[in-house]
């Protein structure tokens, strides 16, 4: 006589949870929500905007997708953003939550959707440049509050001149500020580009490689978040830069596009912190970034995680610093 292997039976709260699930799933919005905030996170005044409805029935929407665990937020400052959840493995429904997402990441964005999560990031971009636009004279003295560049220069370097690259022809600096970068960059590689989206930030760079002899470096009014008509680069190095653009994952993807294959991206960035009164003093966009969520966006850019740094700093700052390769 055999034996049948015993069934498992789901419990009233399993049946609950996967209610919640399905219930949030059957909903056209909701499932354009989970579209939306697939490699971005967004306010729901932000999310109100893109979908073009009253703030208290996007509440609604946006209530019934974390129940479900389809959604979870992030505090940044006074604001909460809210984020696509990842799978659980250890759920029972994770192998279905994880067919949803595919099945909606695999549907074409329709372009309303995507023109008003442009100019959402329009908006954001905005804020960051009119920032940086009452500098004339340099970037504010609060930066040095959070990360002197001196603090991680020697860390960077070292990390760079570790790196197996395939050749050392071009460079290409992403937000260079006032150029502090550049002398060493120049000295490593025998061309360097440096992109920056301020006009006087620029200048304050053009000025230091004049005064430097750095024949070999071009500096360029450019808009790294938008599609450049510039020669592969072997590395690309980015500096405190990402927690001021609108749309970091996005950003990841435009950087990798500058890239050879063999290349690598160097990123420094602050991990994850608390303090919002970066937003008004620094232009800060992003109270800093988490690990995890830098390397889930490296892999949808298709770069593959390689070294990581962290250094611990004053004022209850760290900074982390990060190497991707394009294969």
């Amino acid at each position: 006589m055999t034996h049948s292997a015993p069934l498992l039976l789901a419990t009233d709260s399993d049946t609950a949870r996967l209610a919640a699930f399905l219930k949030a799933a059957g909903d056209q919005l909701r499932l354009d929500i989970l579209r939306v905030l697939r490699s971005d996170s967004f306010g729901v005044l932000e999310l109100s905007q893109i979908f073009d409805m009253r703030q208290s029935g996007m509440s609604h929407h946006l209530k019934v997708l974390a129940n479900a665990g389809l959604v979870s937020t992030r505090r940044e400052g006074n604001s909460i953003f809210y984020r696509r959840s990842l799978p659980d493995t250890g759920s029972q429904w994770h192998g279905l939550h994880e067919q949803l997402l595919g099945e909606l990441d695999a549907l074409p964005m329709d372009a309303q959707l995507t023109a008003a999560i442009a100019a959402v990031h329009g908006q954001r971009g905005d804020i960051s440049r009119q920032f940086f636009a009452r500098f004339t004279d340099g970037t504010p003295a609060q930066q040095d509050l959070i990360a002197h560049f001196g603090l991680y220069r020697e860390p960077l370097l070292g990390l760079i001149d570790s790196l197996e690259l395939p050749d050392r022809a071009l460079a290409i600096e992403v937000g260079p500020g006032e150029g502090g970068f550049l002398p060493d960059l120049a000295a490593r590689f025998r061309r360097v580009l440096a992109l920056d989206n301020a006009p006087a930030m620029l200048e304050r760079a053009q000025q230091l490689c004049a005064e430097a002899g750095l024949g070999n470096v071009e500096c360029l009014l450019a808009d790294a978040l938008q599609p450049q008509a510039l020669p592969a680069a072997d590395c690309l190095v980015c500096n405190m830069v990402l927690h001021h653009m609108p749309a970091p994952a996005e950003a990841l993807k435009r950087f990798a596009d500058l890239l050879k294959p063999g290349a690598s991206l160097v990123l420094t960035e602050l991990c994850s912190h608390d303090q919002s009164w970066v937003r008004d003093t620094c232009g800060d966009l992003w109270l800093g970034f988490e690990q995890d969520d830098l390397a889930r966006w490296a892999a949808d850019a298709g770069l593959r995680t390689g070294v990581s740094l962290y250094l611990g700093l004053r004022n209850g700052f760290q900074i982390q610093l990060q190497q991707f390769s394009k294969d």
